[in-house]
């Protein structure tokens, strides 16, 4: 059995939707105190009352984490709330579509301003909770996209990914002698409502391509930050965790049995 996290202060941002909701209601199931970041506030607003059910230990706050005054009212609001920080799960993030030869610098700042920018401004501004807590976890979403694989359309997101990666093993080393522990999950294809827009051909080209035969669930994801969040994994730091299924595994199509 691992130790409970039953009390702990949990960040979860770009929690109103998709793998940052599934995260947070695994931690809120855990009997975790959430705090869900979203940039629209009824959005946010709506998650945290659903997967609160009544317990009264999750809230929402609306911020930018592309904004250092954001990042700086995530970590006030969540020390305020729950007296201190234990977990921050970062994980807002965008994936526009762009061909790199159609990119603006525009479109380059906005998701490299959240995916990348805003990773690292979050953790940043959580810092001193993380310290006080005594055994601070960091955990990053990222994804196969960019550290393992790449896909046509995201180059800018792809690049966003891997530099969280770059990010976390450097992070991982400073925060070493506080005892906070900075780790990501990959995930692979996983049914969200973003993944749902690209359409039915999509969704089942991913899934033959997995050799597990499905796409991931928001709650697969949910899980492995939850486990990267134990005092039993406390020896493990600077560490990416693939959550995809087997998906990067096979050479082809024709590798799978």
């Amino acid at each position: 059995m691992f130790t409970s996290l039953a009390g702990s202060s949990v960040v979860v941002t770009g929690a109103s939707k998709g793998i940052g909701k599934g995260i947070a209601s695994v931690f809120a199931d855990a009997g975790a105190k959430v705090l869900i970041v979203g940039r629209d506030a009824t959005t946010a607003q709506a998650a945290a009352e659903e997967l609160d059910a009544g317990r009264g230990s999750v809230t929402a706050l609306a911020a930018d984490v592309s904004d250092p005054a954001g990042c700086a009212a995530i970590a006030a609001a969540a020390t305020m709330r729950h007296g201190g920080i234990d977990v921050v799960c970062a994980n807002a993030g965008k994936f526009p579509e762009g061909r790199l030869a159609d990119l603006t610098a525009a479109d380059i700042d906005d998701v490299l301003g959240t995916n990348l920018k805003g990773t690292m401004l979050t953790v940043q501004a959580c810092l001193p909770a993380l310290r006080a807590s005594g055994h601070g976890r960091v955990v990053i979403t990222s994804s196969i996209t960019g550290p393992f694989t790449g896909f046509s359309g995201w180059t800018h997101y792809g690049a966003s990914k891997a530099g969280q990666l770059g990010f976390m093993r450097t992070a991982a080393l400073e925060l070493a002698p506080d005892g906070i522990t900075v780790n990501a999950v990959l995930p692979g294809n996983v049914l969200t409502e973003g993944l749902q827009d690209l359409g039915e051909g999509y969704l089942n080209q991913m899934s033959a391509s997995i050799p597990l035969k499905r796409l991931g669930t928001v709650a697969d994801i949910g899980y492995a930050a939850l486990f990267l969040a134990t005092r039993e994994a406390g020896f493990i730091t600077g560490h990416a965790l693939v959550v995809d299924g087997g998906q990067i595994v096979p050479e082809s199509l024709d590798a799978m049995a």
